[in-house]
């Protein structure tokens, strides 16, 4: 068989990803196994894999980062990148795309998870990568292949093509058939499958599923389709081609079965990986990073060791790359690599060079970040990819337990937002907080574990202030004077005001109209910032918004009058004022968009009803099929945990953005329970 002796060039890079709690990371473990990468397989429920290996995977008994580990099978290296599944981690998957081969979506026939699924294949063909689906833990399907995988087609643009099919022994899959080698297999548990005749039932059985296997190909394949209307079996080569080109193309999506857990349609897996997946000059073309040169990289992840220094995880695209070879990124840095470590799944190696195609570990380049285009050219190369963070969902204050270690807090977020640029800082001048912004509940908790346990700074977490602000209703006219008469000069401000609303949105708005000279000219400047101290809190408690104050009269002395008498007489004449000007609150409304599956929309509308949102409307989502967008206006104190309803209501895999409309008046008992509760926190 001429595909059996195939070997691409170079080492390739396969992601692994699929729903949360599919069953990748026992996948990479089965896979390491049977490479002989490590001795057994551990588990995630014991605590024992090799991917989750961290404190708060561990913890939690999920992904929530990357994992790296290298084989060699058959003579080939492959490096696989499991990918968390939980969209709050979604960030490290979208990292990884630009630069792999190809993607193992591992799934179950589980139609609870099909949103969850439809999302991930959505950034799969996006970003055109050719993909496998793993039909994992088929020794505990409850419908048979068929039914499942008719109920995951709608997840994929493109069609779902059974690779193989089931050898059933009851009620149970004992086995399966290759529909493009023809053959049967029996699986042993924790080894290699065993080759079984093909016949009887069995046979019948496979030659329907082949043809319906052929007649998916045959759909780019003129010669093919030729071949079947002419009742004539097409080479056994062709066929493979055929599905490693449709592959390539995203014209298909083959789909192997198997168990990770048993080991079961592991090796399998690994020779179609082997036959039909792109190598890494397919992946070097499709980045338009073909040809000679110097070595080029992609930086797919950044991590701060405890006391190692910084790593950046790279995929070299192009080229030769040697430990201590000075390289430019696309974003202006420059640094000299310090050590080079292959990630082997069993722990890191040093090594004194990578190849194109290799997934390495380099040492402090301080200068780079996850997205960065590395060469070892003179210039900064072109970015061969642009990375986005999601638009974050949740946020916390956060403050440190001991004021002493502020600076410490402030240096970890930094660390932790290089290494997940889908977290981010906010700094809120209005309620003095820090704020990290995330992708979710476990998102942020996981972020706050990282800061104890890796960076030893123990902080304190609360809900967010909310933007309120406050206006006033009326206008009034009101005095204000400075006098202070001690040793030496004195101080003395003399001020008349006019305070009146202004429409809003149209913010502070200052003028005079001093006649004679009872104000000096060189005054009026301190009369405006006065004015404005004022505003930073008015008689609510709140920052104080749309309204004009003009400056009508006054007097000065000669001997005691200065810019900081005239600015504190202006700042009380104001606060006075404003407590006469009938105050009230406004609270900040947003536009929301929320996409969800259809049959969640009617839970997301009662959801937005009940924190006061007003629904806008809603219509299907542009390109994804048995999906809605609804739109509605909501007040910024009823976004704050929506994700998490959200996310129930959804299978986890609704999303929302938002952004700021206008403020809107809160009156009565809702105002005053805001302002009550203002004042007991100040």
């Amino acid at each position: 068989m001429g595909h059996d002796v195939r070997s691409p060039r170079g080492s390739r890079c396969i992601a692994l990803v699929g729903p949360f709690q599919s069953g990748k990371t026992t996948l990479l473990e089965a896979i390491l196994a049977r490479t002989g990468a490590i001795p057994r397989a551990g588990s995630v429920e014991g605590g024992t894999s090799v991917g989750d290996a961290g404190a708060e995977a561990r913890l939690h008994k999920m992904g929530v980062g990357l994992n790296a580990a290298t084989v060699t099978f058959m003579g080939d290296t492959y490096t696989f990148l499991d990918c968390p599944g939980s969209i709050e981690f979604a960030h490290d998957m979208r990292a990884v795309l630009p630069i792999v081969d190809a993607a193992v979506v591992v799934c179950e026939a589980d139609e609870r998870k099909l949103p969850q699924l439809q999302v991930i294949l959505r950034e799969l063909e996006d970003a055109r990568i050719p993909r496998f689906l793993f039909l994992n833990k088929i020794d505990k399907a409850t419908k048979r292949i068929r039914e499942a995988l008719a109920a995951l087609q709608p997840a994929s643009r493109v069609p779902l093509v059974l690779r193989q099919i089931p050898i059933w022994n009851g009620d149970l899959i004992a086995g399966f058939v290759d529909l493009a080698l023809e053959r049967a297999f029996v699986y042993r548990e924790h080894t290699a499958s065993e080759v079984v005749t093909l016949d009887g039932g069995n046979l019948d059985r496979e030659k329907e599923a082949r043809f319906t296997m052929l007649e998916y190909l045959a759909d780019h394949d003129n010669a093919l389709m030729e071949q079947l209307l002419d009742d004539i079996p097409p080479p056994r080569d062709a066929i493979f081609d055929d599905l490693a080109r449709e592959l390539r193309e995203g014209q298909i999506c083959p789909v192997l079965l198997g168990s990770a857990a048993r080991q079961n349609g592991v090796g399998r897996l690994l020779k179609a990986l082997r036959h039909e997946a792109p190598c890494i000059s397919d992946t070097a073309v499709r980045l338009a990073a073909a040809g000679e040169g110097a070595a080029l990289a992609y930086v797919v992840k950044t991590t701060h060791l405890q006391h190692g220094g910084k790593l950046s995880l790279a995929r070299v695209l192009r080229g030769h790359l040697d430990d201590g070879a000075t390289v430019q990124s696309s974003s202006g840095g420059a640094g000299r690599v310090s050590g080079i470590l292959a990630a082997n799944g069993a722990g890191d190696s040093k090594r004194a060079s990578a190849e194109a195609g290799d997934v390495v570990a380099l040492g402090k380049l301080d200068a780079m970040k996850t997205g960065d285009t590395l060469t070892t050219a003179k210039t900064a190369p072109t970015p061969l990819a642009q990375m986005g963070a999601a638009p974050p969902v949740l946020a916390i204050a956060l403050a440190a337990n001991d004021r002493k270690d502020d600076v410490k807090l402030g240096q970890a977020l930094q660390r932790l937002t290089e290494e997940d640029p889908s977290l981010t800082v906010q700094h809120n001048p209005a309620n003095h907080e820090m704020v990290l912004w995330g992708q979710g509940e476990m998102h942020l908790r996981v972020a706050m574990e990282r800061l104890q346990e890796r960076y030893g700074v123990n902080a304190k977490s609360h809900p967010p202030g909310v933007g309120y602000q406050e206006t006033i209703r009326k206008s009034a006219t009101q005095r204000g004077r400075h006098k202070k008469q001690s040793g030496g000069h004195g101080q003395y401000g003399d001020v008349v005001l006019d305070i009146k609303p202004l429409p809003r949105g149209d913010g502070f708005r200052f003028e005079e109209t001093v006649v004679g000279g009872a104000v000096p000219k060189n005054y009026i400047g301190a009369v405006e910032e006065g004015a404005k101290d004022a505003l930073a809190r008015g008689p609510l408690g709140f920052p104080v918004i749309d309204l004009q104050v003009t400056l009508t009269d006054g007097s000065y002395h000669s001997v005691d009058s200065s810019d900081q008498a005239f600015r504190t007489a202006a700042r009380m004449g104001v606060a006075e004022a404003l407590a006469q000007c009938a105050p009230v609150l406004l609270e900040p409304i947003h536009l929301v968009e929320i996409v969800c599956p259809s049959e969640a929309t009617a839970k997301v509308n009662a959801i937005l009803s009940g924190r006061r949102g007003q629904i806008l409307g809603f219509d299907t989502r542009e390109g994804w099929d048995g999906w809605d967008c609804v739109r509605a206006s909501m007040p910024e104190a009823e976004i704050g945990d929506l994700i998490v309803e959200l996310r129930s209501a959804t299978a986890g895999a609704g999303g929302f953005t938002r952004t700021f409309d206008h403020m809107a008046e809160v009156t009565g008992r809702a105002a005053d329970q805001i302002v009550a509760a203002h004042r007991a926190a100040a």
